[in-house]
């Protein structure tokens, strides 16, 4: 069963991804360095609510 997640940076908060994830193979939060384009830089985006 796939979900639709969002990504926010760990740094200035703003949700700048949103993707999907498989909830029967991954159960924990998801966590992707990606890059931020209010930082200017690649960052640490943490699955959200």
């Amino acid at each position: 069963m796939r979900v639709g997640i969002t990504l926010a940076c760990s740094e200035c908060k703003q949700r700048n991804y949103s993707t999907t994830k498989d909830k029967k193979k991954h159960t924990e939060k998801m966590e992707v360095k990606k890059y931020c384009k209010f930082c200017n830089t690649h960052t640490v985006h943490r699955e959200i609510k």
